[in-house]
C-alpha cells in the first residue's frame, strides 16, 4: 500500500511542479574528473538549472541541489582508489527537486558554474572541488573533450556565492534547518522534580546545547522556537518552525510520573489518530489553504484532491519522522537508561505539522531523583544534546536515497 501511495505522490508532485514552474530540468549524465589537487563533477542537463552547492563536514560531503529536476542518468560509483570521491547517491527532495550527495575523502571547497554546450541543445553544471590544504584556481581548469564553452552569467556568479557553504556564516535556504522546541516556558513551568527543578529550565538548557552542535555543523542551522523563559502556544511553535523553513522539528521535554522509581528517556512521533484529526482540522481551516504542504499549494485544489495530497504528505512525513526517531533513540542507548526501548506514538500537538518530520524527546524522568540530578548536570545535558544531534546526522545520511537509475523508472 505504501509503495502505491509513494509512487502516486511522486507522480502528482512532479505533475504539479511541472505545471507550476515550467520546463523541468532533466539530468542526462553525471561524470567526475580529477586533475592534480582539483576534481570536478560535470552534470549534463537539458535546461539551465537553478541550483545550490554546499559542503558538509564530519564526514565530508558535497551536496548539489537542483530545483525542479529529475534524472535519466545511471549513477556510476567511483572506484575505491579515487583520490577524493568515495560514494555518490541521489534523492528526491521536496517532491520536485533533486539532491545529489557525494561522500568525500577529505575536506574541500566547492564552486559551481553553468555553461552552454556548443550545439546549444543543453547545458553543463560544473562543480569544481579544491583541497582546502592546496588552494587552486580549479574553476578555470579545462580538460580537452569536455566541450564546455560560454561565459558566466549573473545567475552563475550568484551560484558561486551560494557554493561556498563550507563556512559557518552561510545563509539562505540551502542550509538544512532544524527547529528546536524547548518545552513549556514562562507561566508554564512543566513538570517539577523532587528538589524543585522545573522542566522548562532543563529543556531550554538542552535545546541551546543542541543549537550549538547544529550551528557548528557546516550546511546546517538551528532555529530555537523559544530563546528564553516565556511561553509560546503549541500551534505557534509549529508556525515558527514553518516560517523558518524547517526541515526537521525536535521538541525537547522531561517526563514525570507519580512513582519516583520510574526513569529513563523516550522518543515519540505523531500517532495515526493524531494525524487524522490534524488533517481534518487543516482542511477545515481556510487560513491553512494559503500555505504550501509538501511544496504544493492547496488553495486552488478541489476538496478531494486537497485531501489526497494532504494525506500523502502526512504519510511521507510520518515515515520520515519514524526514521528520525529511530536514529535518535539508538544514540540514546549509549548515554543512559531508556524508559521505552522502541519509538512511541502519541497525539502531541507540536508534532502535527503535515510536511515537517517531527519528534518529541523525553530526555529523562524529572520526577526520579537520579534523573533529576542528571538533568541538572551540564555533562548529561551535553551528552543528551549530542545524542540528538548524532541522530539528526544519521537521519540526513540515511534519508532513503533514490538512485538515479531507479528515479528514471518512476
Amino acid at each position: 500500500m505504501w509503495n502505491c501511495q509513494k509512487l502516486f505522490f511522486l507522480f502528482v508532485g512532479l505533475l504539479l511542479s511541472t505545471t507550476s514552474h515550467g520546463q523541468q530540468v532533466r539530468v542526462n549524465s553525471v561524470r567526475y574528473e580529477s586533475e592534480a589537487a582539483t576534481s570536478k563533477i560535470v552534470l549534463e542537463v537539458t535546461e539551465s538549472p537553478k541550483h545550490r552547492v554546499f559542503v558538509m563536514d564530519n564526514p565530508s560531503r558535497l551536496v548539489i541541489d537542483i530545483k525542479d529536476a529529475e534524472s535519466k542518468a545511471a549513477l556510476k560509483q567511483p572506484s575505491n582508489s579515487h583520490p577524493l570521491f568515495s560514494k555518490m547517491r541521489a534523492a528526491a527532495k521536496n517532491d520536485s527537486d533533486l539532491r545529489i550527495v557525494v561522500d568525500l575523502k577529505e575536506t574541500v571547497t566547492a564552486k559551481s558554474h553553468k555553461l552552454a554546450t556548443k550545439n546549444s541543445d543543453g547545458h553543463h553544471l560544473v562543480v569544481n572541488l579544491s583541497s582546502k590544504q592546496t588552494p587552486t584556481n580549479g574553476a578555470k581548469t579545462k580538460k580537452s573533450g569536455d566541450n564546455l564553452v560560454g561565459k558566466q552569467t549573473s545567475d552563475d556568479k550568484e551560484s558561486e556565492k551560494l557554493a561556498s557553504r563550507h563556512t559557518k556564516q552561510a545563509k539562505g535556504k540551502s542550509l538544512f534547518v532544524v527547529a528546536i522546541d524547548a518545552g513549556h516556558g514562562g507561566d508554564d513551568p512543566g513538570a517539577r522534580g523532587p528538589n524543585g527543578t522545573q522542566e522548562k529550565q532543563v529543556t531550554l538548557a538542552i535545546a541551546k546545547k543542541l543549537q550549538g552542535f547544529i550551528n557548528a555543523q557546516a550546511g546546517m542551522k538551528a532555529k530555537l522556537v523559544r530563546k528564553g523563559d516565556y511561553y509560546v502556544g503549541l500551534r505557534e511553535r509549529m508556525k515558527i518552525a514553518r516560517q523558518a523553513g524547517a526541515d526537521l522539528f525536535i521538541s525537547i521535554h522531561a517526563d514525570a510520573y507519580d512513582h519516583p522509581d520510574v526513569k529513563g528517556a523516550s522518543v515519540y512521533t505523531l500517532s495515526r489518530t493524531g494525524a487524522s484529526n490534524e488533517a481534518a482540522r487543516w482542511l477545515a481551516n481556510s487560513e491553512n489553504a494559503k500555505e504550501k504542504v509538501g511544496g504544493v499549494n492547496l488553495d486552488d485544489k478541489d476538496e478531494v484532491l486537497a485531501s489526497v495530497l494532504l494525506d500523502l504528505s502526512q504519510t511521507a512525513t510520518q515515515q520520515a519522522s519514524a526514521t528520525l526517531a529511530d536514529k535518535v533513540l539508538k544514540n540514546f542507548r549509549n548515554i543512559g537508561d531508556l524508559h521505552y526501548d522502541s519509538v512511541q506514538n502519541a497525539g502531541f500537538a507540536v508534532l502535527k505539522s503535515p510536511d515537517i518530520p517531527s519528534i518529541l524527546v523525553e530526555t529523562a524522568y524529572i520526577s526520579n531523583p537520579s534523573d533529576e540530578l542528571n538533568l541538572l548536570s551540564n555533562r548529561y545535558q551535553t551528552k543528551m544534546a549530542n545524542a540528538i544531534f548524532k541522530g539528526i546526522l544519521n537521519y540526513v545520511e540515511k534519508m532513503e536515497p533514490v538512485e538515479m537509475n531507479r528515479m528514471a523508472k518512476l
